[in-house]
């Protein structure tokens, strides 16, 4: 058994280094938008989903509104059943702006995902060539929206995720949310996924997206993944299945998103989501079970001495200082906890599952039964 568990160790050890060594070359291929973007010359629909959003809206609106080198912009918000006045701030905070308006969405069918069923009805309404999605949580520098889709037009792109920088204040927040960035960072070649039309090489981030309108029509856009609760990556991979290339970008210098203000917003979120992540029971416990392996064991054998142990550890480490420097996160001390974030990963893994099973998987006050 021992030496089961030094050969356990040791291999643990020589899988975190080299995920360390792809995280660094990742980190030196991502795409990054220019920081002085080249004038857009074509029409630019910014389309924002919000619900109950009426207490945070506002710094969005005025980002958008302030979005320079784009002079064909229309900015269209769906109020997507609030019962806290989300219109009514968002037409306070936008003025007599002529290229902003506000409609009022209809409910999406029973059980299944609000935001693919309001982002569907947004892209209806858009007349953009190109589609920007932005959560109504997500603050844009004044050049983010030229920037994208210059990165777009200039690699002959369908799709292009701009990872916001993630802020998160607490213990909870800081230990998960870096993991987001963290994920692909790590483990998806991120210009193999750009070339490839793999579906499965895929990742992005809804909150701010941005999609070439011919391609997401071809792709049939919302509407065709109107049961994803992962929503965005479900769009990225129908994209692919569609004959486009897209991928994730580095997006921390042009947006920036606090999504959870307090750790019961950040169990709720995930357990809403990380079953659909990890697609079925036997894959979570497949992926929990090599998460464990290489990134938490390594640090408990350190703590009896071993050195390969120390090594799997520090290699661990290494992969949270590279994401953070290359995301605008916290490096330290953040990154000294990266066993413990993994620890938290894997419970709310088994929570998301067990709410899927029970059948009370719900998000912003809606039941998501049916969702698959």
């Amino acid at each position: 058994m021992r030496r089961f568990l030094d050969a356990a160790v040791r291999s643990a050890a020589a899988g975190s280094v080299v995920a360390a060594a792809h995280a660094l070359v990742n980190a030196r291929l991502m795409r990054v938008p220019d920081a002085d973007p080249p004038r857009c010359r074509e029409k630019v629909s910014v389309l924002v989903p919000a619900r109950d959003e009426a207490h945070r809206i506002a710094p969005t609106i005025r980002s958008l509104q302030a979005q320079r080198g784009v002079p064909e912009l229309e900015i269209i918000v769906l109020d997507d059943g609030s019962a806290d006045g989300t219109a009514d701030e968002v037409r306070r905070a936008a003025g007599d702006d002529p290229r902003l308006r506000v409609v009022t969405g209809d409910a999406p069918p029973a059980g299944l995902p609000g935001k693919p069923h309001a982002c569907a009805r947004l892209a209806e309404l858009a007349e953009g060539h190109v589609l920007v999605f932005v959560d109504a949580d997500v603050v844009l520098a004044p050049h983010a929206v030229a920037a994208a889709v210059a990165l777009l037009r200039e690699n002959d792109l369908d799709v292009v995720s701009p990872f916001p920088r993630q802020l998160a204040d607490g213990a909870g927040a800081r230990l998960v949310q870096p993991l987001l960035q963290w994920s692909w960072l790590v483990f998806l070649p991120l210009r193999l996924a750009e070339r490839s039309p793999r579906p499965s090489l895929s990742a992005a981030n809804g909150q701010f997206l941005v999609v070439d309108t011919a391609a997401y029509h071809r792709s049939g856009g919302f509407a065709g993944i109107a049961t994803a609760v992962l929503d965005d990556i479900a769009l990225m991979r129908a994209v692919k299945r569609s004959g486009g290339r897209g991928v994730v970008v580095d997006g921390s210098t042009v947006a920036a998103c606090r999504m959870y203000e307090d750790w019961a917003e950040v169990r709720d979120g995930y357990e809403k989501s990380l079953w659909s992540a990890t697609g079925s029971p036997v894959v979570a416990a497949a992926l929990s079970v090599v998460l464990a392996w290489l990134y938490v064991l390594p640090p408990i054998a350190a703590l009896t001495g071993s050195r390969a142990g120390a090594v799997g550890y520090a290699a661990g480490v290494l992969t949270r200082v590279v994401t953070a420097r290359h995301t605008g996160g916290r490096v330290w001390p953040d990154a000294l906890a990266h066993p413990v974030s993994v620890g938290v990963l894997l419970t709310l893994i088994a929570r998301s599952w067990r709410a899927r099973r029970a059948g009370r998987l719900h998000w912003k006050g809606r039941s998501l039964r049916e969702s698959s």
